[in-house]
């Protein structure tokens, strides 16, 4: 006998009718069972409507409280003295001693010199001669007295105990020594000599 040749096994694709025909099946059976699953769907109940409830309440009375009992407040305490806030001393204070009174003892005039005084003034301007007695050779001396303020130094008056003998002199030496001002609390009053001459004033 002939043998009958063998043929090799070639792979075949499928016919695409065949992957139409499952794909169509498939939707098929998808919208199938959509419809079913809709059939199957009970329809809503309607609950006839229930007439409204009533509920009947009543309240309590509330309960009455006895009244508070009366219980006795305590007495306020009295008010307190009220002291005037200014009131008239019958005693005097008593007074400092005078070492308090006076921190300085200021130096009197008798038992001052001319040069102790020059010494304790701070501001001591000369007496300017006057031009028109310069002009008219005018000289002369005479003693001025000058009060000062023992807490302050400053001086207070001057007066000419004993004239120079011309009021311009006398003038132009009271100017002067009113702008003196010596330390405070060293003088109290002090008396200064002058003198005019052509050359100027001395004292």
């Amino acid at each position: 006998m002939a043998k009958t040749p063998i043929k090799p096994l070639l792979f075949q694709p499928a016919p695409r009718w065949h992957l139409w025909l499952a794909l169509g099946g498939a939707v098929a059976i998808h919208l199938t069972a959509v419809a079913l699953a809709q059939k199957r769907e009970a329809p809503p109940v309607e609950i006839p409507p229930q007439p409204p409830q009533v509920v009947e309440a009543t309240l309590a009375p509330p309960e009455a409280t006895p009244p508070p009992e009366d219980i006795p407040l305590p007495e306020p305490p009295p008010p307190p003295e009220v002291q005037p806030e200014f009131h008239e001393e019958r005693t005097p204070p008593p007074r400092p001693p005078p070492a308090a009174q006076q921190k300085f003892t200021p130096i009197k005039a008798q038992a001052m010199t001319m040069s102790r005084a020059k010494a304790l003034a701070i501001n001591a301007p000369r007496p300017q001669y006057p031009y028109e007695a310069r002009s008219r050779h005018v000289t002369g001396s005479g003693v001025c007295v000058v009060t000062v303020d023992a807490a302050s130094g400053n001086v207070t008056g001057a007066s000419m105990t004993q004239s120079i003998g011309n009021s311009m002199l006398d003038d132009a030496a009271l100017s002067a020594f009113r702008q003196w001002r010596f330390r405070p609390g060293t003088v109290s009053k002090v008396s200064i000599p002058i003198t005019f001459t052509m050359t100027g004033a001395s004292y």
